[in-house]
């Protein structure tokens, strides 16, 4: 190995299905990345083979990342090149015990979740406290990418722009708005709220992980439940109420693109079981008397049962099938049963505050969380800001979509991720004034960051562009943030995450910004204002 060379590892999937799909993206990436190398004089080196007879060249366990990084010089510069979703616990570990510098980079591409990866491992070794930099390009020869390359193989550190972003300030916030905030601290403290965990650490997701420490002081617990005790639940669960809700559903005008075949199309028999799914958890959460439930969604259930996407999204939406007791009752009747996806434990917390926040200022209270996935400028030309795709499997709830559940329709989830099918919930987000934030954990410490952004509408032709540039099966918001650029949320940002909810209105939405900040700062929480109006003034 020569003194110029840099190791470089590319964590994947835990799922070799997923690996073997996303293969060949990654190996184009990694062509692109290395020229980019060799431009600056320096070898981009491999430290674990492509595999032939697995298909792909990613680490897919945590000890095949533990075996890999032990052979790594610790002190050599080191490239995670992320192309792909990847599950960063099976690096994690490795890179902890690395000594030298470690840079993380992605490309610009919204075909497989590489930026969403590369998002994820970030926030993840910025939990563990373990330094790195990092950077995305699309085609690796523009000069923000190799001005910044260059100052990383010289030994220096990659400093992101964040001038965008400002430590709350309370005084700068309206007096009824502080009172607000603090009546709801003050309930949430005394009264308390149960935070329901379907099987904690979902996809190798560290960053979503919340110490139970760090929630006591805020009133919030957590109530530990089990896959097995939900696909136990879904099984008592009904056909006949399963037909009820799939009546309810198509009644109001939701579309299932129903085929024959259970390998490749979505089949009534899978969205039935989908919905046994979301009866059993909307009684689990009535059990035991969660505020709030996440499951983990592409893990565990999905080896038995088709995806929970379906029941995830009816749970965040406050118009659903009616889930009744034992004695008739109908559980959480014109509310939505809070979901957070993947049980990420931050964008949860976000959701409760969320719900909080909006239910006491008569603001829609449906809330869900995205994959900070991809963006582009317009190609239609219809729109002159950069557009975010904001895009999520799961928990979107028909609130949110063009038409509500007449513009939602149901496809078959991705094979590569699903074997046992089931439908999502898609649809348009419709225009509109929206609040953005992440909770996260930085220093042992919660952290919320807080913005505004705008959902806008595009073209049809255009929203079909971005969804087979991305994941047309999954719902799709098209969001333009205010006073935030790419590169300045994409070095900020501590998730591949970001939790929206709507106002009514601009005035709304800035009324709802500004409450939540309050409450979370109230509750201790060190809240971060990112961005600006769109005339430049502060947010706050």
């Amino acid at each position: 190995m020569s003194e110029s060379s840099v190791m470089m590892i590319a964590n994947g999937d835990h799922r070799e299905s997923a690996n073997r799909v996303c293969w060949d993206a990654q190996a184009a990436f990694e062509d692109k990345l290395t020229k980019a190398f060799t431009m600056q004089g320096r070898e981009l080196v491999r430290a674990h083979p492509y595999d032939a007879q697995r298909g792909h060249g990613f680490i897919a366990s945590q000890a095949e990342g533990l075996a890999v990084l032990a052979g790594v010089d610790r002190a050599a510069p080191l490239v995670v090149a992320e192309g792909v979703w990847q599950f960063s616990q099976q690096v994690l570990g490795g890179l902890l015990r690395h000594e030298g510098p470690i840079l993380t980079v992605a490309n610009w591409e919204g075909q497989w979740p590489g930026l969403v990866g590369l998002l994820n491992l970030n926030a993840s070794l910025l939990k563990a406290g373990r330094a790195y930099d990092t950077l995305w390009s699309k085609n690796f020869d523009d000069d923000w990418f190799l001005g910044h390359l260059r100052t990383w193989l010289e030994g220096g550190r990659i400093v992101h722009d964040d001038s965008h972003v400002a430590s709350f300030d309370a005084s700068r916030v309206e007096r009824g708005a502080r009172e607000l905030a603090e009546e709801l601290a003050a309930g949430l403290r005394d009264r308390g709220a149960i935070m329901g965990v379907f099987d904690e650490g979902c996809m190798g997701m560290y960053n979503a992980i919340i110490p139970d420490e760090l929630l006591f002081p805020l009133g919030v617990f957590k109530e530990r439940l089990s896959q097995s005790a939900l696909y136990a639940q879904t099984m008592r669960a009904s056909e006949e109420e399963a037909r009820e809700a799939l009546g309810w559903l198509t009644d109001r005008g939701m579309r299932f693109h129903f085929g024959q075949d259970e390998e490749t199309e979505l089949t009534e028999r899978q969205v039935l079981l989908q919905l046994r799914m979301y009866a059993a958890a909307a009684r689990m959460a009535d059990r035991y008397g969660c505020d709030l439930i996440g499951i983990q969604y592409q893990l565990g259930l999905a080896d038995v049962l088709p995806a929970s996407d379906l029941a995830e999204g009816l749970l965040n939406n406050s118009d659903r099938p009616p889930v009744r007791r034992e004695d008739g009752s109908v559980i959480a009747k014109g509310e939505p049963i809070v979901h957070y996806n993947e049980v990420d434990e931050g964008a949860g917390l976000d959701a409760l505050l969320t719900n909080r926040v909006h239910g006491a200022l008569g603001q829609p209270i449906e809330t869900t969380l995205h994959d900070v996935r991809w963006g582009d400028r317009d190609a239609s030309g219809t729109v002159d800001d950069f557009v975010w795709v904001f895009e999520i499997s799961g928990p979107a709830p028909a609130a949110h979509h063009v038409d509500g559940y007449a513009g939602t329709e149901s496809l078959r989830q991705p094979a590569l991720y699903f074997r046992l099918g089931g439908g999502s919930v898609r649809g348009i987000a419709h225009p509109g004034e929206i609040v953005w934030s992440r909770v996260f954990v930085e220093n042992g410490e919660l952290h919320m960051d807080i913005g505004r952004a705008t959902v806008v509408e595009l073209p049809r032709a255009e929203t079909e562009r971005r969804w087979a540039e991305t994941t047309p099966e999954w719902p799709i918001m098209h969001a333009v943030l205010h006073g935030v650029t790419r590169d300045q949320f994409m070095g900020r940002h501590r998730s591949n995450h970001i939790q929206v909810a709507y106002g009514h209105d601009a005035v709304g939405a800035d009324r709802a910004l500004a409450v939540k900040a309050a409450l979370a700062a109230d509750l201790g929480l060190r809240v971060h204002v990112c961005g600006a109006r769109p005339d430049g003034a502060s947010l706050l």
